[in-house]
């Protein structure tokens, strides 16, 4: 693949979304990932909504990745993904603390046979200290870590009943951690030569992104101030022809709150006794966004309207499925979307790429893989002979999705098959 990682070999033990998403990205960069599953597959390949057996889930973190299905607990198993990890430059894994040094296939061996690797560690809690071992997932981090807390406090007076959010922030934004880690370890070994550990906590990472978490964690007390200038605190709208919206900026706060009367050009509004504080903006805040409703009305078009919240530097945004931002005019100008194959004659529509670069343009990434897929392609890559592969496949050694036994055409990777095994055929 082109990209500015081009060049760079991953081995991606990971699996469900944190670990996944951490090397998708790298892949999305330009780097060659290899997935490893164990019999067991990833979990998320039995995500709804699927099609016949390739989850859209399971495609979205991992299409573009070769994928290589081995039994660790069969004799020469474990130094055949040894021969694998010499050769990488990263490995991201995301089993609970010690799980792969169980299989010695933990950093201090690795490294010790590899120096320049960089070893990624994707847990809940770290690899050490008194949480070390517990479970981790994106709902339980997030409870432990104040966002679903945070959430309730904001939203739950709308709730029938608690709930945590959908999406699992704590996952994504630790995989995007990952990346930036893995990203450091990489330039800080071109200079150096040497590799070296990262561990990432999923709970850490809640507690880094949160940019208000010196509120809570110094005790200031906001008083009637609005906590987050956008965000929780941002209004509702409705536009001139019944579009919903959302503006950035607090009607409350003390900073903004002059803003829209600036948009308004209703300055008398500030003489209002209703409206001449925080504290009391806050107490009538129903008959402020009333007013300020009734006056967008006015306009004839939600684009006027737009033109003139924007002079007084006030944010504007539809309230839009994802479909509708996916079919946009700008997502079609960014290439915000991309397909891939669903491996059974249709497409998955999936993010495109966040970032652009002038000097690497980056190739469409690939198709997700059924487990197994690239088993043998893999390993003739690294220098095992055909009958090598064989034994191993004969043993259980390497394990295919069933899918791939009952003989679906994979036209690219037979042909490297047989290219591959003509020119092993020639050198002996």
């Amino acid at each position: 693949m082109n990209g500015p990682l081009s060049g760079i070999r991953v081995v991606d033990f990971s699996r469900v979304l944190a670990g996944p998403l951490c090397a998708r990205t790298l892949l999305d960069l330009g780097a060659e990932v290899v997935k490893i599953e164990p019999p067991n597959p990833d979990l998320s390949r039995s995500a709804f909504p699927f099609n016949e057996g390739m989850s859209g889930y399971y495609a979205q973190q991992n299409a573009g990745k070769r994928n290589v299905s081995i039994n660790l607990n069969v004799p020469g198993a474990r130094e055949m993904v040894l021969k694998l990890c010499d050769q990488a430059d990263v490995i991201v894994e995301n089993f609970r603390a010690g799980t792969l040094k169980f299989f010695g296939l933990d950093y201090e061996t690795l490294s010790e046979r590899n120096p320049r690797l960089v070893y990624v560690s994707i847990t809940g809690y770290g690899q050490g200290g008194p949480w070390r071992g517990r479970m981790a997932y994106a709902p339980t981090v997030q409870a432990e870590g104040g966002f679903t807390a945070n959430s309730l406090r904001h939203f739950g007076e709308a709730l029938v009943e608690p709930r945590t959010d959908s999406l699992s922030h704590a996952d994504v934004y630790t995989g995007m951690q990952a990346v930036i880690a893995v990203l450091a370890a990489l330039n800080r070994r071109s200079a150096t030569g040497e590799g070296q550990y990262v561990d990432v906590s999923m709970a850490a990472t809640l507690l880094a992104i949160n940019e208000r978490a010196h509120v809570e964690l110094n005790g200031f007390d906001l008083g009637d101030e609005p906590a987050i200038l956008g965000a929780t605190d941002a209004p509702f709208f409705i536009g001139p022809e019944g579009e919903q919206f959302v503006l950035s900026m607090s009607l409350v706060g003390s900073i903004t709150f002059p803003l829209y009367l600036q948009a308004m050009r209703r300055y008398d509004v500030a003489d209002d006794p209703r409206f001449k504080t925080a504290s009391l903006r806050k107490k009538h805040l129903k008959e402020l966004h009333a007013i300020v409703q009734k006056w967008m009305l006015t306009f004839r078009t939600l684009a006027d309207l737009d033109a003139q919240l924007d002079e007084a530097k006030i944010a504007m945004g539809r309230l839009r499925g994802l479909n509708a931002l996916a079919d946009s005019e700008w997502s079609e100008y960014w290439g915000a979307t991309q397909e891939v194959s669903d491996r059974r004659g249709g497409k998955y529509r999936l993010p495109g790429r966040p970032w652009r670069f002038s000097k690497d343009p980056l190739v469409p990434i690939g198709d997700p893989a059924f487990r197994g897929e690239h088993n043998r392609a893999v390993f003739i890559d690294l220098g095992l002979s055909p009958s090598e592969i064989e034994a191993a496949v004969t043993s259980g050694a390497l394990i295919f999705d069933p899918i791939l036994q009952k003989n679906l055409a994979i036209p690219a990777l037979e042909a490297k098959e047989a290219a591959a095994s003509t020119v092993s055929s020639a050198g002996t």
